[in-house]
């Protein structure tokens, strides 16, 4: 019989290593692209929004991108404060950013980079889930 080898208190396996790098990241990106919808500064994120989105929103595209940033700078804190279920909800979330950047027949780029991101949102979501606390 083999047993799991022992480790020095305070030293970090490469699980725990990979969950703080993955919710830092997932805790620093949604908050910044959040803050950026009002700010403006790395992109004309109206662009992004599908026509056919827009026409089912309430308001502008710009307002229907005030309220994405609203709710990317939740998902973001939530990752930070509980990462199980705030994993959970940007994996929820980039799903949505998909279908509306591939329904516009362009940005194929940027919808794999967020499905890549959704991938692991997941990765976070299950070593968030192999913790014995949410912290």
């Amino acid at each position: 019989m083999t047993t799991a080898p022992t480790r020095a208190p305070g030293t970090r396996t490469a699980a725990d290593r990979a969950f703080i790098l993955l919710r830092t990241v997932f805790t620093i990106a949604p908050i910044t692209f959040g803050l950026d919808k009002f700010a403006g500064v790395l992109t004309d994120w109206e662009q992004y929004l599908a026509p056919w989105i827009n026409d089912l929103v309430p308001g502008t595209a710009h307002q229907a991108m005030l309220a994405v940033g609203v709710i990317e700078i939740v998902a973001g804190i939530a990752v930070a404060v509980v990462p199980r279920y705030g994993a959970l909800l940007v994996a929820a979330w980039l799903p949505g950013i998909i279908v509306n950047l591939v329904s516009m027949g362009e940005y194929y780029d940027v919808a794999l980079r967020d499905f890549g991101l959704l991938v692991g949102a997941l990765a976070l979501a299950l070593l968030a889930t192999d913790r014995s606390t949410d912290t």
